[in-house]
């Protein structure tokens, strides 16, 4: 899989009630989906359209996300995630999240910029060089 630079490579919604959300975008848009386990054991699933994976829904949980209401998140393909990390902090943003490498997916992070706006980034699979450790 080849990324391109900065093209839009994930949709996420991450939301407290993933039963109701897979029943709206199930009658909404004909997405079937498909549960997965994440390295923590938590469950995530993934939307499908016609056998092909267009999205994928979060469940929020406690304590970590209280106060964060549901939403989509958009996910960037980067070349280089660390890089776009520390440009992110030189640039005045935040890193909300250092990236970490879900297997089979790839490294992900997730940054604030300077108006608090936030956005995934993620470094996909295949485009990781095997000579530098996983960031966690």
């Amino acid at each position: 899989m080849t990324s391109t630079p900065l093209k839009v490579w994930w949709h996420e919604l991450n939301t407290w009630e993933p039963e109701k959300a897979r029943h709206f975008y199930n009658e909404t848009l004909g997405w079937d989906f498909h549960p997965t386990t994440l390295p923590d054991g938590t469950c995530y699933w993934v939307a499908h359209k016609e056998g092909r994976a267009v999205g994928g829904i979060f469940q929020l949980t406690e304590p970590e996300f209280v106060g964060i209401p549901s939403h989509w998140m958009t996910y960037l393909a980067v070349d280089d995630i660390l890089a776009a990390q520390i440009r992110a902090e030189e640039a005045g943003g935040d890193i909300l999240r250092l990236a970490f490498r879900l297997p089979g997916v790839g490294r992900l992070s997730v940054v604030c910029d300077t108006a608090g706006a936030i956005i995934g980034l993620i470094q996909p699979e295949g485009q990781i060089p095997e000579e530098r450790p996983p960031v966690h």
